[in-house]
């Protein structure tokens, strides 16, 4: 075992993770570290499927659920028990590094081998379709009279990336530190749970992001109040940004995937091999866009050194606005 994953192993007893039985990899797997429903869910099955379907994988690829801890237990898991199983990948994305950067994930990002990304969803506030608030100048206006009236949740924990989006409008909109921060926060488990409890009265409305809960715009049940992108979503031109209402504020969630750091560079070139091989395809593209995504493309050492880069930055985001001191 090498000293990183030593290290790893050690800390998944000292934060209190449970580190799941190891599972011997016969056939490609991917983990989504979520219940089903949820980004990562949508990342590992609409990739694996089409892997298998272009040919480009010779096996059908297993998926399986790995919740807990925002990604922290898969990410356990792999480092303790799966480090060098080249036939594993785990989808991931901003949410995960975000994890990372503020110390909530038992290592930092040197210890998985990060493979590639083939898209970016953007974040998203929403509300009911029958809400109140028809703006998101309606939605801050309120918070900014009361910060505790309002509910709000995603798939991530206080601070994380969605709790984060949010906090960066609340900024814009001229609220003050101790004021956002008194903003009531719900955690779920993706963002479709989030957005069915909020459909069930439970919360006001939710950050998360549109290829999680895209389903629900095209039904009718919910309404976006603001996309944080910098132009209007292909698949939702309707949405309007917060840009065009007057806040400075993106929030893109780039969707891919890592697997272990004792991974050979064989496999490991495999894996940005292949991913790189379906980004190409027009069916990636179909399916990404689809569902919200805009299709980009980062592989190999160039996605290594960008994640690197991002938990950097996610680092001093959080600092910025006293999520971690």
């Amino acid at each position: 075992m090498s000293i990183t994953r030593k290290l790893v192993t050690g800390a998944i007893f000292a934060t209190g993770l449970t580190a799941i039985s190891a599972v011997t990899a016969s056939a490609a797997e991917c983990i989504a570290p979520a219940d089903p429903g949820g980004g990562w869910d949508f990342t590992c099955r609409t990739v694996g499927r089409l892997l298998t379907d272009l040919g480009i994988e010779d096996s059908s690829v297993q998926v399986t659920n790995m919740p807990g801890g925002v990604g922290a237990v898969a990410f356990a898991n792999v480092a303790g028990k799966r480090a060098s199983e080249g036939e594993l990948l785990v989808a991931t994305s901003t949410v995960g590094v975000t994890q990372i950067a503020q110390g909530k994930y038992p290592g930092g990002v040197d210890v998985m081998r990060w493979v590639g990304m083939l898209g970016t969803d953007v974040g998203v506030i929403t509300v009911p379709a029958d809400s109140e608030y028809d703006s998101i100048d309606d939605l801050l206006d309120a918070l900014k009279a009361d910060p505790t009236s309002i509910p709000v949740a995603g798939s991530s924990g206080a601070g994380g990336w969605d709790h984060i989006r949010l906090l960066m409008l609340a900024d814009a909109a001229g609220m003050s530190g101790e004021d956002y921060k008194a903003i009531r926060w719900v955690q779920f488990d993706g963002g479709s749970p989030a957005v069915t409890q909020m459909l069930g009265g439970q919360v006001g409305a939710v950050s998360t992001d549109l290829g999680e809960i895209a389903g629900f715009v095209e039904s009718g049940d919910i309404k976006i109040l603001a996309a944080l992108s910098d132009e209007p979503i292909p698949a939702f031109p309707d949405a309007p940004t917060a840009k065009a209402q007057g806040y400075d504020v993106t929030g893109y969630n780039w969707r891919g995937f890592y697997t272990g750091g004792d991974v050979s560079d064989a496999d490991y070139q495999a894996w940005v091999d292949k991913l790189k091989a379906l980004y190409d395809t027009a069916e990636w593209k179909e399916a990404a866009e689809g569902n919200g995504l805009i299709t980009v493309w980062r592989g190999g050492d160039e996605f290594e050194t960008y994640v690197a880069e991002q938990a950097q930055q996610m680092e001093e985001i959080s600092r910025s606005i006293g999520v971690i001191q």
